[in-house]
């Protein structure tokens, strides 16, 4: 008998000795938030994709500022052509360089020019256009940068409530395994007394060793609900953490559920749809000329980085772009059907919310019923073990019925802390649905 108990509380014993080699960790939720807030890879990628379209949008800065360049080039020629320039350009022209024979067949000459060069945008419409879509855009990054941190708000406290469950689970396994190690201890002795028979006591064997396994079952939770904890956090996944409170129910801080209108992801949709307004607009905008301004200042000489000549030219240019093909067209029609496309999804992007909140709404509900039915089966379970407990140790009760009641009692507990778990996920759904710009 002593073989058998040593054999059954082996794995317990070996797999607790596993958690208690790691290093435990006391943490509280507001610390996991902060820790995730700062070291999230997935909010790192949503701030580098809103600084993406903030960059995006600067570009388009080009619609009302010059574009300045500066080059240096030398050059060695013997070309007719580029000879007489290169030394026009260098005022040094003298009367001798007109002969013909010296025009047909120069010598050598070198030439260095130093050039800065300005173009300045005066008038181009689509271009503004698409300046005022980029920057709707970034705003919607921005927007949709924080429901992301609003989801992962969401689904740290997810994994910090299922850390709790886990450790809460395991405590009351461990009391289940201690009432029936206790059990098997009385039904061994009024087996060696001769007041029950060798099934019974096998029957209590047996549901120690089923206890046993649902605890292994529970700390390998505990594992993967710190694993996942970690993960969140950024960190490596090389400690168990225990949270600082303990599971219980949340108040729920919404009174009269309703969809907001400015929830960052729907305010998100809205300006996207406004950018691919605007892209439109610049499409249809596209048809029209545009005004541009240029200069150029030129230094000249026939040594490096020497300018003893030097000249200037400015001007104004209007371009206008008749027929490219249907290219523009085409072009045209692509950013109307994607403008259509945005209010569309925008319009189903409500709706589905506002069948989300309904949906949230109604699970609430039937997490408040479901939360008074547990915590009175888990009562009334209670109750029964103990009555049934004290006829047992009077010989009044069959084992049976001893266990089936302790598998029943530790049954309801964990139905009731997992509808505790469910009430507060609901609760903190319910908030992440309604919750508005700050």
């Amino acid at each position: 008998m002593k073989r058998t108990r040593i054999l059954i509380l082996f794995p317990v014993l070996f797999f607790g000795f596993l958690l208690q080699a790691q290093e435990t960790v006391s943490i509280g939720k507001e610390e996991v938030l902060q820790r995730v807030e700062e070291n999230n890879s997935q909010l790192k990628i949503s701030q580098q994709e809103f600084l993406a379209a903030r960059a995006q949008y600067r570009q388009t800065n080009a619609v009302f500022l010059p574009n300045i360049s500066v080059s240096h080039t030398g050059m060695t020629t013997n070309n007719p052509l580029m000879a007489f320039g290169s030394k026009l350009n260098q005022e040094r022209l003298t009367q001798s360089d007109f002969d013909p024979a010296r025009l047909n067949d120069p010598h050598r000459i070198d030439n260095f020019a130093t050039k800065v060069e300005v173009q300045q945008p005066l008038i181009n419409l689509d271009g503004i256009w698409q300046r005022g879509a980029a920057k709707d855009k970034m705003q919607a990054t921005g927007l949709q940068s924080e429901r992301t941190g609003d989801a992962m708000k969401l689904e740290t406290e997810k994994a910090y409530m299922q850390l709790q469950l886990a450790h809460k689970a395991v405590t009351v396994l461990e009391q289940a395994l201690e009432t029936a190690q206790a059990n098997l201890r009385l039904a061994e002795n009024n087996f060696k007394q001769g007041y029950l028979q060798r099934s019974d006591v096998l029957a209590v064997e047996v549901r120690v060793t089923e206890v046993n396994n649902q605890l292994q079952y529970a700390r390998s939770n505990v594992q993967n609900a710190s694993d996942y904890l970690m993960f969140l956090m950024g960190e490596s996944p090389d400690v168990v953490l225990l949270p600082k409170d303990s599971l219980s129910v949340q108040m729920n801080s919404v009174t009269t559920p309703a969809l907001p209108g400015d929830r960052s992801d729907i305010k998100a949709m809205e300006l996207a749809t406004e950018a691919r307004k605007k892209m439109y607009t610049a499409s249809k905008m596209s048809v029209l000329p545009r005004l541009n301004a240029f200069g150029s200042y030129e230094l000249y000489d026939d040594e490096i980085f020497q300018g003893d000549a030097n000249g200037y030219m400015a001007g104004v240019a209007l371009t206008w772009d008749i027929f490219d093909g249907t290219k523009r067209f085409g072009k045209t029609q692509q950013s109307k059907a994607e403008f259509k496309q945005a209010e569309l999804e925008l319009e189903q992007h409500v709706q589905q919310s506002q069948m989300e909140l309904n949906r949230a709404t109604r699970a609430l509900q039937d997490a408040e019923n479901k939360l008074q039915l547990t915590q009175l089966a888990m009562e009334q379970s209670k109750e029964a073990l103990r009555i049934r407990n004290n006829r047992y140790e009077q010989g009044l009760e069959k084992t049976t019925d001893l266990l089936g009641a302790e598998t029943q009692f530790s049954e309801k507990q964990l139905e009731y802390y997992q509808t505790v778990y469910e009430y507060n996920y609901a609760v903190a759904y319910l908030e992440f649905l309604t919750e508005s710009v700050e």
